[in-house]
């Protein structure tokens, strides 16, 4: 039998999962207006840097976290740049090989 913390968190997981499937829906079916189409990209960079603002407060009253920085000090920022360059590097790749798929093929939403 599973105790209740587990329970809550599959509930949130499946409270997640849905959201991201209702906004798929939402936007295959074409039924987001052209308005909030066009500012997609900003409320998500908004959306993210408020998500990014609030981890950086939990970091910071966690005293335990600010203690382990110190103590994982220059493994921790080695691991960090090698994972944020090489997720670049790849994204970049990934781009390269997608784009020149549509060069050949046409995209989508040509006329």
């Amino acid at each position: 039998m599973k105790d209740k913390g587990g329970f809550i968190l599959n509930l949130r997981l499946i409270l997640y999962l849905s959201i991201l499937l209702l906004g798929a829906i939402l936007g295959y079916k074409d039924l987001i207006s052209k308005k909030i189409l066009s500012r997609l990209n900003t409320l998500q960079s908004i959306s993210l840097l408020f998500l990014l603002f609030i981890m950086g407060i939990r970091i910071g009253v966690d005293e335990k976290v600010i203690n382990s920085f110190l103590k994982l000090g220059f493994q921790a920022i080695i691991i960090s740049v090698f994972s944020i360059f090489f997720s670049v590097l790849f994204v970049k790749l990934v781009r390269m090989v997608a784009f020149k798929e549509t060069d050949k093929v046409g995209y989508k939403g040509e006329s």
